[in-house]
């Protein structure tokens, strides 16, 4: 055989394989997968056949392994188990009549049920807010729950350590939950890990990557969520991460960034829906399933109290439960619709629930930053920016150099959503997230005049502005909107 023909059997060989990997490609990639998605991952596998099938093969997987979800589903038939018959509610002639549907949506996609009886508190105040948690802490009994996406000791967050360190030596039990890979990408992981340990708190890391002891899913699949649970009884969840408002990245400290969140602090039966999304967790991490709370709610005679329901999403369940919990949200919209989420990339059904909301001639507007941490989702997510404000969608840039990273939305004068999730395409599919959904009108107005502060703080963007921004500005925008797809 010549050195010519040699060449040409690879030649043909290597055709062979292409073929083989895109019919096999074809089959995997298209199965239960949006179709944008899909073609996305096609294209990248037949025109960079190898890199995009490696790529694929490593996150083109977006559920968890099989034991994890089994996991969850088994919470999940607990959690129905014990809430059967315990629907108090303490304003359900207050609702909007379509909010009925929403509920039952709700609890059919995380088992959750809506709740009465609750107060619930807006924190907007970065470093308020762990005093806040510190305060319970102080108070607690039995336990402490601390689950968080980046949790950090750093100057910032000694203060909340020191009280989990008192809780454990009163005989309060402590466990902490932080996410694995996000750990790595934070400076202080060791100091942060021994000083759990040296108090005697039980921690564990979430989806963890150790491929060498079984413990392996597609890597960009994380652990989202942000919560405090002090005795069943008072809860903290939404946007803010453990760590210091700068994320002590030397780039921040160099340009003065950093980041604006907003929480909440419940307490009444709310809190044990947060329990038990902490529990589900938990169980997926230890295989240790903590008990749930099954007393009966009895609401007491307070005005004030408001409903609210907790709903878990991500890659342990079988569907993108915020997805539709916020799709379904904005189409029953009637009069205004505000979203404050950091990083926009919406999914093609979450674009059109907006578009067509805006088209209804409803008063809709999205509070986003000025200045991006994550120049990818930055840009991706201003592609989509000319499309909204033709449509009349009002958009608020948060001035540098604040990052706004809260993440919550309203809907008319009814209903609040606060929680973990982003408005994007990696919260609804590939991120754990918790949200609460709250209805209340005095605590919808609340929410409101935070909005009130970001509009005061915020460049409404113009039409004419943008579409006249420089080219190489729009090619990076769109460029970017491409990777957006690879789900």
């Amino acid at each position: 055989m010549t050195a010519l023909e040699s060449v040409d059997h690879v030649a043909l060989l290597l055709v062979a394989v292409h073929a083989i990997v895109g019919t096999v490609a074809i089959v995997l990639i298209s199965a239960n997968r949006r179709p944008s998605a899909a073609i996305a991952w096609l294209l990248a596998i037949i025109f960079v056949p190898y890199l995009g099938a490696i790529l694929f093969f490593l996150i083109g997987l977006s559920r968890l392994p099989r034991a994890r979800r089994d996991k969850q589903r088994q919470v999940n038939a607990l959690v129905l188990e014990r809430t059967r018959g315990l629907h108090s509610l303490s304003n359900a002639t207050q609702w909007p009549p379509w909010l009925r549907s929403i509920v039952a949506l709700n609890e059919r996609l995380g088992a959750l049920p809506m709740v009465g009886g609750n107060r619930i508190e807006i924190i907007d105040d970065y470093n308020g807010c762990f005093d806040a948690m510190i305060l319970d802490i102080d108070m607690a009994r039995d336990s402490v729950h601390v689950e968080f996406y980046i949790l950090v000791h750093d100057d910032a967050t000694t203060g909340f350590f020191s009280a989990l360190e008192r809780a454990v030596a009163r005989g309060v039990k402590v466990r902490v939950l932080a996410d694995h890979v996000t750990g790595f990408m934070n400076a202080g992981r060791k100091e942060t890990l021994r000083t759990l340990e040296r108090m005697g708190a039980e921690f564990h890391a979430m989806l963890p990557l150790r491929p060498l002891r079984g413990q392996w899913q597609r890597p960009d699949l994380r652990n989202h969520r942000k919560m405090v649970l002090v005795d069943g009884r008072i809860g903290f969840t939404g946007s803010q991460n453990l760590i210091d408002a700068s994320y002590n990245k030397a780039k921040n400290l160099r340009l003065g960034l950093h980041w604006h969140e907003l929480m909440i602090r419940i307490e009444g039966p709310a809190v044990r829906e947060l329990a038990a999304v902490f529990a589900a967790d938990w169980y997926s991490e230890t295989d240790e399933l903590l008990p749930l709370d099954t007393t009966p709610v009895v609401l007491p005679e307070h005005p004030g109290l408001l409903d609210a329901q907790v709903l878990p999403s991500g890659p342990s369940f079988d569907n993108d439960n915020n997805l539709k919990l916020y799709v379904a949200l904005i189409h029953k919209a009637e009069h205004r619709i505000s979203i404050t989420s950091p990083y926009f990339v919406p999914e093609e059904s979450t674009l059109l629930a907006i578009i067509t909301a805006a088209a209804r001639g409803l008063d809709v507007e999205l509070f986003v930053s000025e200045v991006g941490d994550q120049k990818l989702v930055y840009h991706a997510q201003r592609s989509y920016y000319e499309a909204l404000l033709r449509a009349g969608v009002r958009i608020h840039l948060y001035s540098s150099p604040t990052v706004l990273h809260a993440k919550h939305f309203t809907i008319d004068d009814d209903i609040a959503v606060i929680g973990s999730s982003n408005m994007d395409i990696r919260s609804f599919s590939l991120n754990m997230e918790v949200s609460v959904m709250i209805q209340g009108r005095d605590f919808v107005r609340s929410v409101r005049r935070i909005e009130d502060g970001y509009r005061a703080m915020s460049r409404e963007l113009v039409l004419d502005d943008w579409t006249g921004r420089p080219v190489s500005e729009k090619i990076r925008d769109n460029l970017a909107r491409l990777t957006s797809s690879l789900q």
